[in-house]
């Protein structure tokens, strides 16, 4: 190989689209094209078949993930235009021993894919004594939703194989760079350019930097802060589609419009407008927290205003969110705070002391625990366990990402049930 290879992995349902798709990527300097487990397992061989007569000239990927049967699977494959099938690298001896033949007999080459390889080193070597003509680094992307990444893995592998190696999971322009540097011949990258508004200029980013690769260190951070960035980067909506339509209070609204929150839950429960317990939550939050409160559910009674709500703006507090009601709007509107409740009232309690601060309560509807990460915009306010925060975070913006595309393909003329193809996917 003259020069690293990008392989776009067309990880779709809709097959009219991974053809566009593909077309825009080869016109960035996309080298391969994969037809992605999902698409195969939707359209079958006739993605395989299509892609052949779509792009004749170039190499044709079936992810196949072959787990059985391996002659059936490549002579299918090979039959209809792929040029390289995909094998899992944890199946039996047995198995890639027979893919191996099939290639051999049908004149098309094995890739073996180590996702969730247990000892990814030692099996890279027994693969490459086996016969396999690739193998492929991968982390999937529910290992990448949780921080696993591939480049660890590569560095590792390109020490002891002399085979091409290609590397996925997740890649971006400054990944690929590092796995072309760490040895990867083949760079595999489904996400960052299939669901790009668009598709030809982010291929041309990466072939920029594989072409030319140089490894950009960046600043160490920490979970928290990771975390933190990728909420701050997307929408309730986009987190919400990533727990599964779960983790949205209900009955909650912003009294102030444009301005987003992000932080972790400090909860206060209280009483029927007692107001103690929430302002001393002030003191306990720290900066980039968010204050979750329980008003008992009552709108007719406010445990804040806006001296609690200028006393958060001096510690640095994300923003508030009531179950109940809140007084002083048209001062907080001025201060254009991010401020959720679920009712206005110039009614104010009284600072008794009942309660208590950082227990698990409830709010609008969901239950909250200390430390949980609550994200809320326009749309309202989410939940996300504290536990998932990195993990919801990282899925929301795939989401984020793949509503760029659609709503590139809205723009062009489509309709949303039509880009989606609706009526194929109803329920039967």
């Amino acid at each position: 190989m003259d020069k690293p290879i990008i392989q776009v992995a067309l990880d779709l349902l809709e097959l009219n689209r991974a053809v566009q798709i593909a077309k825009e990527s080869v016109k960035g300097g996309a080298d391969w094209i994969e037809a992605g487990t999902p698409l195969i397992k939707s359209e079958g061989m006739n993605a395989v078949r299509t892609l052949r007569e779509t792009f004749p000239d170039k190499k044709i990927v079936a992810d196949m993930k072959v787990a059985d049967t391996g002659a059936i699977e490549v002579e299918m494959a090979a039959k209809s235009g792929a040029n390289i099938i995909n094998v899992l690298g944890n199946v039996d001896n047995a198995t890639i021993e027979e893919t191996i033949r099939a290639a051999n007999l049908y004149g098309v080459e094995i890739m073996v894919d180590l996702l969730a390889v247990k000892d990814p080193v030692e099996r890279a070597k027994e693969l490459e004594s086996l016969g396999v003509h690739y193998l492929n680094v991968h982390a999937g992307i529910d290992e990448q939703m949780v921080g696993k990444t591939s480049v660890d893995i590569l560095k590792e592998i390109s020490k002891n194989v002399s085979i091409p190696i290609a590397v996925a999971g997740g890649l971006n322009a400054q990944s690929a760079a590092q796995s072309v540097k760490y040895g990867a011949k083949i760079v595999i990258v489904g996400g960052n350019i299939i669901h790009s508004a668009n598709v030809e200029e982010s291929t041309i980013k990466i072939r920029r930097a594989i072409d030319e690769p140089k490894i950009e260190y960046e600043e160490e951070k920490t979970l928290d802060e990771k975390t933190r960035e990728l909420l701050e980067k997307v929408s309730t909506p986009n987190i919400s589609d990533a727990m599964h339509r779960k983790g949205a209070m209900s009955g909650v609204f912003p009294v102030n419009r444009g301005v987003k929150m992000v932080g972790r839950a400090v909860t206060v429960q209280t009483f029927a407008g007692d107001w103690a317990k929430p302002v001393e939550a002030i003191d306990i939050a720290g900066k980039g927290d968010v204050i979750v409160i329980n008003n008992d559910r009552r709108k007719d009674i406010a445990p804040w205003g806006e001296l609690a709500t200028r006393s958060c703006m001096n510690k640095g507090i994300s923003g508030v969110v009531i179950d109940g009601g809140v007084r002083d709007v048209d001062d907080i509107m001025k201060l254009n705070y991010p401020l959720f409740a679920t009712a206005t009232v110039p009614n104010a309690g009284e600072p008794k002391g009942f309660g208590e601060i950082n227990a698990e309560i409830t709010c609008c509807g969901e239950f909250v625990k200390p430390g949980d990460w609550i994200v809320g915009d326009d749309s309202g306010v989410v939940v996300i366990p504290r536990e998932r925060g990195y993990e919801i975070a990282r899925r929301a913006v795939e989401v984020k990402k793949n509503e760029e595309r659609i709503r590139e393909e809205i723009r062009r003329g489509s309709t949303l049930s039509q880009v989606v193809e609706l009526y194929k996917w109803e329920k039967k």
